[in-house]
């Protein structure tokens, strides 16, 4: 179906009762919503105590979101007007192509070029990178003629079939790419987003801390997602983060479905004092496992604003205890994802603005009653 013909079928089935009309209001629904945030931000927010939180979706090219009267003005109609565009409204994105393509130089380039100097990326690093398969047809051209007879015949490769020398030179070439970004000071952190067999061992563990050493020895800060149960278990999960924490590893926070094979809770953690990640994936736990489905059905699901609510004085919290957190909406159909965090970053801006207010007042009562204290004799 068309852009425009997905932003309408929520409405339609919604009548037909067949539909969540909350979580899946369809586009114009999502789009009043936005507009009725009062201010936007794309700046970070500082808070006080602490760090700055950065509020972002993933990703500003989706087809569905790129459909007319979804998020972009009528004159946007160029990569770079869409970027300079979104880039005007938050302080982050995630880039999550770069999973299944490598970037090219050039293209960081031009993400620097077409953004404002505060604004950051944090970029998801490569399947292979992470211990996942990829589409060979997807790869490098230098990469597909060094590979071997057998492996040239195989449509999806791991990091085995390709081989050492080929894996270390997709290393190379994905963070060659992304230098532009490094040099700018807009690279915020690589996402390392390992697969839902990666079950606790200590070989795993080993396979974590040795990714993310990896890009700490070219200057790269990594971001460590889990997705298998697990890391998680009772008698696991206190290893998990400590794990994280000895080795300065940021990790990555979840807000997504519950009660499947790869579901993992929405643990509180700082592991790190220089960054913390919060990616909130949606809670459609139907297509959640589903396979062959684009990532715009999988993730298809708009928060109401009491879920996003709850997160609000847990990310303060914890953005006083970092140097920085970022917030990423992965809800990533049609303008699901820009409206959540449009919404979310009003409610922070408030949140921390009741704290100050507050705080000045308690302050003033302080010193109103050390007054009436020296008054009285005392």
């Amino acid at each position: 179906a068309s852009p425009e013909l997905v932003t309408r079928i929520p409405a339609v089935l919604a009548a037909a009762g067949e539909w969540d009309r909350v979580h899946d209001a369809g586009a114009v629904a999502a789009r009043a919503r936005a507009d009725a945030v009062r201010a936007t931000r794309n700046t970070p927010l500082a808070i006080e105590g602490g760090g700055s939180v950065r509020v972002g979706a993933a990703g500003w090219t989706d087809p569905t979101l790129l459909a007319p009267g979804v998020f972009y003005p009528a004159g946007a109609t160029t990569a770079d007007a869409r970027l300079r565009h979104y880039a005007s409204r938050f302080s982050l994105v995630e880039i999550d192509a770069t999973y299944y393509a490598l970037p090219t130089r050039r293209m960081a380039q031009l993400w620097v070029e077409r953004t404002p100097a505060s604004f950051l990326f944090d970029v998801k690093a490569h399947a292979v990178m992470t211990g996942h398969t990829t589409d060979a047809r997807l790869l490098p051209a230098s990469i597909r003629a060094a590979l071997s007879p057998r492996a040239a015949t195989v449509p999806r490769l791991s990091a085995t079939e390709l081989g050492t020398e080929l894996v270390d030179a997709i290393w190379t070439m994905f963070l060659d790419a992304l230098e532009p970004l490094l040099t700018a000071g807009k690279l915020g952190a690589i996402l390392l987003q390992f697969p839902p067999w990666l079950a606790p061992s200590r070989a795993s563990a080993a396979t974590i801390v040795a990714a993310h050493d990896r890009l700490r020895a070219r200057g790269f800060m990594g971001a460590v997602e889990l997705r298998h149960h697990g890391w998680f278990a009772p008698r696991v999960a206190a290893r998990t983060l400590a794990l994280l924490e000895r080795h300065d590893i940021p990790y990555v926070m979840v807000d997504g479905p519950q009660g499947t094979n790869s579901s993992v809770p929405p643990v509180i953690a700082v592991t790190s004092p220089r960054l913390a990640v919060l990616r909130l994936h949606g809670r459609r736990s139907e297509t959640w496992e589903a396979r062959h489905l684009r990532a715009t059905e999988r993730y298809r699901y708009l928060y109401d604003r009491e879920q996003l609510e709850m997160w609000v004085p847990r990310i303060i919290d914890v953005a006083r205890q970092t140097q920085g957190v970022h917030v990423v909406h992965n809800n990533c159909h049609a303008n699901y994802g820009t409206t959540n965090a449009a919404e979310i970053a009003e409610m922070l801006v408030e949140a921390d603005t009741e704290r100050r207010r507050m705080g000045r007042e308690a302050h003033r009562a302080k010193l109103l009653r050390d007054e009436n204290l020296v008054s009285n004799g005392y």
